[in-house]
């Protein structure tokens, strides 16, 4: 009686286990993808919601600017210390590039810890550089006395909260009452008659890596503000 043959050859379980790899690698690499991508649209959601938020919290801001008005208010002499609730924009310069910067002030206090005081408080919006080196926007709020801001040079602290990470860009561009746009600004002035600008544009751009980055810009009327003065 002629022998059955049992079991598989080492050739046949070799073809088995190279077959195996090859679809074992296609299933794996086909889970890693829909992985990275669902990761990558939870990080965009999330950075997504960081840019609204902040925006929103700029716009909240600027809606409740305060400036003093005419006849109140009256062009700075010579030696005068600068007017407490001016518009002031420049740029500040850091190793990732240049940022606007701006200072005001406004009815949009938020109150911290136990003190609960309300009033027009002096706020500035500027991008400064963590020890990882990520540009990082922050937000100042104080109340009377403004000290945090003088001769345009600005006090900047480790403990300023931050409103968003991750900051490529961001931009204030102002509009004079003819709709003329500048990129800064001084209320104090007279390049600027003395004016407060009529209304701001908000351009900010974040992102998480160099490959991703979200755009945000909105424009903002200013309800309260001063005319040119003659």
């Amino acid at each position: 009686m002629k022998n059955e043959r049992s079991g598989f050859t080492l050739l046949e379980i070799l073809l088995a286990i190279f077959i195996f790899s090859i679809v074992a690698t296609t299933i794996f690499g086909s889970f890693s993808a829909v992985f990275s991508s669902a990761g990558r649209l939870h990080q965009g959601s999330n950075l997504y919601e960081t840019g609204k938020n902040c925006m929103a919290r700029m716009v909240s801001d600027l809606r409740e600017l305060y400036v003093t008005r005419s006849p109140l208010y009256a062009k700075p002499g010579f030696n005068d210390p600068p007017e407490p609730y001016r518009v002031f924009g420049d740029s500040n310069y850091t190793v990732n590039g240049t940022f606007s910067r701006m200072r005001f002030t406004s009815f949009a206090h938020l109150p911290f810890g136990e003190n609960r005081e309300e009033g027009i408080a002096e706020i500035i919006y500027y991008v400064s550089m963590t020890r990882e080196g990520d540009a990082v926007l922050r937000r100042t709020d104080s109340l009377f006395p403004y000290e945090r801001f003088k001769d345009n040079r600005l006090e900047e602290r480790g403990s300023d909260p931050i409103l968003c990470e991750g900051v490529k860009s961001l931009n204030f561009t102002y509009f004079d009452e003819e709709g003329t746009a500048y990129e800064y600004w001084n209320s104090e002035a007279g390049e600027f008659d003395y004016a407060a600008p009529r209304a701001v544009k908000i351009t900010l751009e974040i992102g998480a890596d160099d490959l991703s980055s979200l755009f945000f810009e909105t424009m903002i009327t200013f309800r309260t503000f001063r005319d040119k003065l003659e």
